[in-house]
């Protein structure tokens, strides 16, 4: 048992390190030997929970990935009003990129990178299933505006990493005011 918690830790600081040299460094000045030495193992360790640096950086966006939408759709359920639905998860989003900035930088700069491989950026997009068929409902009851998901990510969700590096900046300090106008806004940029 001990073993096994121990493998655990090693493979959880192997998450952390590779999170935490990622949003400082970026994906191309983060090598293994550095990773392997922010979670104090040997760089033949990583070898023994990930196939290549490629592997581990797909396999670490899916699980922060995983927790992200985890978290969003914690208390939403498929029956909900639209509106109702929407202004919960997009504020548990906003939660989470506030909270969990470590995480929530992690994912926009996997968005933001060819790094992440294809196959990996597909199942994260599973993940968002439940969004994308809200959006879907909307768009049948005539609630949402009839355009691309992307659009409708890009004018309601990615804002948020926006307030969430201005905040991290120290340049902006987020109130619960400035969700609930910023939730408006987002609500404003997609209804019909």
């Amino acid at each position: 048992m001990a073993k096994l918690q121990k493998s655990i830790e090693k493979k959880n600081n192997l998450v952390q390190a590779t999170i935490e040299l990622v949003n400082n460094n970026g994906f191309h000045a983060t090598p293994i030997s550095k990773i392997a030495k922010m979670a104090n193992v040997s760089p033949a360790t990583i070898y023994l929970y990930f196939e290549s640096k490629q592997d581990l950086v797909n396999k670490v966006y899916l699980e922060v990935k995983e927790a992200f939408t985890a978290y969003a759709f914690e208390t939403y359920t498929d029956d909900m009003d639209v509106v109702e639905g929407f202004e919960i998860v997009w504020k548990r989003i906003a939660d989470f990129k506030l909270k969990e900035c470590k995480q929530a930088l992690f994912l926009a700069q996997c968005d933001n990178t060819p790094i992440i491989d294809e196959t990996s950026r597909e199942e994260g997009i599973k993940h968002l299933q439940p969004l994308l068929n809200l959006w879907q409902r909307g768009q049948d009851k005539g609630i949402i505006k009839p355009i691309s998901n992307y659009l409708l990510y890009a004018y309601t969700i990615s804002p948020l990493t926006f307030l969430m590096l201005t905040q991290q900046r120290r340049q902006f300090n987020i109130e619960e005011k400035h969700i609930e106008q910023a939730y408006q806004a987002a609500w404003n940029s997609i209804k019909v």
